[in-house]
This record gives C-alpha cells, structure tokens and sequence, in this order.
C-alpha cells in the first residue's frame, strides 16, 4: 500500500483500534472499554519505550501493535524489542499492511540499539506463523504462560 503511514496511536484513534481488537479472529468481540482503553494509552507514557502504533491508509486506522523496548542488563547491556498486539483489518489483509507495521517496529528497534525483536503468536495462528517467518523470525525455544490465579500449587 504506497499511501499506508505506521505512527503513534493518538487518543482519537482509540475507537478504531478496539475495533481492530474486537475482529473474530482476534479477540472475538471482547475489548476493555474506551474510557479503560484511554486510562492504559495515558499509562504508556510511563514508560520510556512503550508505543501503541497505527496503520493509517487514506485517513483510516487499518492495522496495529505494540512495541516495548526492554532495558536490559544482560546480553551486554543492549535492550531487547517485544512485539505484542499485531492485528491488520480483515478487509486490509494481504495488502502489505502487516509487513509495513513490522518495518516500522523494526526500524524503531534498530534506531534504540536493540539486539533482537521477539513476539510470540498463538499455536493454531498458522497463517500468522507463515507470516513472521516470510519476514525473517525464526522459531526460537518456548513461550509459556500462566493464566491467573497465579500462585496455582504446583503438583509434588
């Protein structure tokens, strides 16, 4: 998409981005509120290198992520890029959208010194793992999670 310009999400584009994360094949309708939405983009601003970004094309919120930058004190002090949050439009897919996003987020990663750029995806997202892989990532150990309560007793 030549006219597509990925930039910091502004308050304004808070509707358009819990509509992004409300597709089916993202969250499936389930999205915090736009006051919650607001209250955590002011948060961001808490931290040095947390950004909410858009894809913009002709005027229209069609894509968005996340990106952290973690100071580090290992791997010699270089900071680490995490990705989180990837999602394009259904109606945008395939259009290069993705890709662009993930230029960005790696151009922004190279300009903070960051030694990797590491996101994890979901096992059945199989279209999301052709995806990443087609732009270099490599499958890379194991993401775990825990989901709350999180002092679960571990069985003897």
């Amino acid at each position: 998409m030549a006219d597509l310009a990925v930039r910091l999400a502004r308050k304004a584009d808070l509707p358009a981005v819990l509509a992004l994360y409300a597709q089916p094949d993202f969250n499936d309708g389930r999205v915090v509120s736009l006051e919650e939405a607001e209250a955590i983009l002011a948060r961001f601003a808490a931290y040095p290198d947390y950004g909410l970004y858009v894809a913009e094309a002709e005027g229209t919120v069609v894509g968005t992520f996340c990106l952290l930058v973690l100071d580090n004190i290992a791997h010699w002090g270089t900071p680490a890029g995490l990705v989180e949050s990837v999602v394009v439009s259904t109606a945008h897919q395939g259009r290069g959208v993705g890709r662009a996003m993930m230029r960005a987020a790696f151009r922004i990663a190279e300009q903070k010194g960051c030694y990797k750029v590491a996101l994890s995806s979901g096992l059945r997202a199989t279209r999301a793992h052709g995806f990443y892989e087609g732009l270099g990532f490599e499958r890379y150990g194991y993401s775990f999670r825990l989901d709350p309560p999180f002092d679960k007793e571990v069985a003897a």
